[in-house]
């Protein structure tokens, strides 16, 4: 059974920190593309950033500088590291598995991430 497990968000002020976790499970981990996905309330859902089994990094340029995305394949683990976080961040945020070869594709339940003063 395939799992995604979010955690880490919650509320914070303009200029803050959070770091979000996504555990996997079910799944051979290190085959697959990890990445972070965002949905806004009525907008559609976006890209962060990805992170490829190899290691090499993707991100959307409105966070690129204040976002950090890695991966740990010994825990399963993805990670998110957002910094100076602005208002506009504000959004559930969702784990996203894929593998290419296989054309699997795995999501998370989602965690909010609410940036306010």
């Amino acid at each position: 059974q395939v799992q995604l497990v979010e955690s880490g968000g919650g509320l914070v002020q303009p200029g803050g920190s959070l770091s979000l976790s996504c555990v996997a499970s079910g799944f051979i981990f290190r085959r697959y593309s990890m990445g972070w996905y965002r949905q806004a309330p009525g907008k559609e859902r976006e890209l962060v950033a990805t992170i490829t089994s190899w290691g090499s990094t993707n991100y959307a340029d409105s966070v690129k500088g204040r976002f950090t995305i890695s991966r740990d394949n010994a825990k399963n683990t993805v990670y998110l590291q957002m910094n100076s976080l602005k208002l506009e961040d504000t959004a559930v945020y969702y784990c996203n598995a894929h593998n290419g070869i296989s054309n699997s594709d795995y999501w998370g339940q989602g965690t909010q991430v609410t940036v306010s003063s």
